[in-house]
């Protein structure tokens, strides 16, 4: 979140009091005709008004009446490789960004080019989204928001994810393996049917389909704007009003 700092009150303040004081000189001499007595006016007004501005700023920055904080949320895609995850949260983190609230962006392949030796066994996998769990904690306690897109194919390891952090929101991207495997530009399917890719969700691994998604779409039939749509129209209503 944003702080007002004590020279940004101060700037504000004398932008302000150029056009005001400008405006009381003009006053007083249309009311008295002199205008050494309308530049004084002015010149005292100014400096006691800017110093009034910046205790009333400093006042009122203190008061929380009348305030609401936004409450971080997490937007956590979930679905097979290739579902549509990361092209749709890159579009809603850049919809969100417009909200000008403070957001973070967390992709599995980001992580793991940083962290490379994570393995891919069902063990390694849960590990690993616990991790990412607190690292989600961690940036939710500075009130960031995230949206994050991971396959997380395990139920245990999203039910991880829900219990550590708060205003958890999963958006599960269903599209059958099939359309998974015409969108597969990175041949990755085809290794995995080869076998030379082992846990690979939703061919020699299980993808556990999430039953307590906030948000189900259908990624065979719904476009990636009326995606993007859908998913932005449940934060705003949610969680930024």
């Amino acid at each position: 979140m944003y702080k007002e700092t004590n020279k940004r009150s101060i700037v504000k303040g004398i932008s302000w009091r150029v056009v005001a004081t400008t405006t009381t000189i003009i006053i007083v001499y249309v009311f008295f005709g002199r205008l050494d007595l309308a530049i004084a006016a002015g010149m005292i007004e100014t400096v006691l008004k800017i110093a009034l501005y910046w205790a009333h700023e400093r006042v009122w920055q203190k008061l929380r009446w009348g305030k609401k904080k936004i409450e971080p949320f997490n937007l956590w895609f979930t679905g097979l490789p290739l579902s549509g995850k990361t092209t749709i949260a890159d579009k809603v983190y850049e919809e969100l960004e417009k909200l000008h609230i403070p957001l973070e962006r967390l992709d599995s392949k980001d992580i793991r080019d940083v962290v490379p030796d994570i393995g891919f066994t069902r063990e390694d996998r849960n590990r690993h989204m616990k991790r990412i769990g607190h690292l989600i904690k961690t940036l939710q306690n500075n009130s960031i928001s995230t949206v994050a897109s991971f396959v997380s194919p395990y139920k245990e390891s999203r039910k991880a994810i829900r219990q550590m952090v708060q205003n958890n929101v999963v958006v599960y991207l269903k599209a059958d393996i099939e359309t998974c495997k015409q969108r597969d530009y990175k041949g990755v399917y085809e290794k995995a049917l080869k076998g030379e890719l082992q846990n690979f969700s939703g061919i020699n691994d299980v993808y556990e389909e999430p039953q307590h998604a906030e948000i189900v779409i259908d990624t065979t039939k719904t476009s990636v704007a009326q995606a993007v749509e859908i998913i932005v129209k449940h934060i705003k209503k949610n969680y930024v009003k």
